[in-house]
């Protein structure tokens, strides 16, 4: 199947994008307000969306 790898990346984007999602949720229910994260989840997930679905339209047409 020529899509496969693509369909496995799209996965794994998804999945990138749940747990930036679950990082962000934490971020924002933190106790120590002044505990500053690192990482931007919300560009983190966005991105994550786009690459999926930019991988499955390059899954469709494969």
């Amino acid at each position: 199947m020529p899509g496969a790898p693509f369909w496995v990346a799209a996965a794994i984007a998804v999945l990138a994008a749940i747990l930036a999602g679950l990082g962000d949720h934490r971020r924002k229910r933190r106790v120590d307000l002044d505990r500053v994260g690192l990482i931007n989840w919300p560009t983190l997930q966005m991105l994550a969306l786009i690459a999926a679905a930019i991988l499955v339209i390059l899954a469709f047409h494969a």
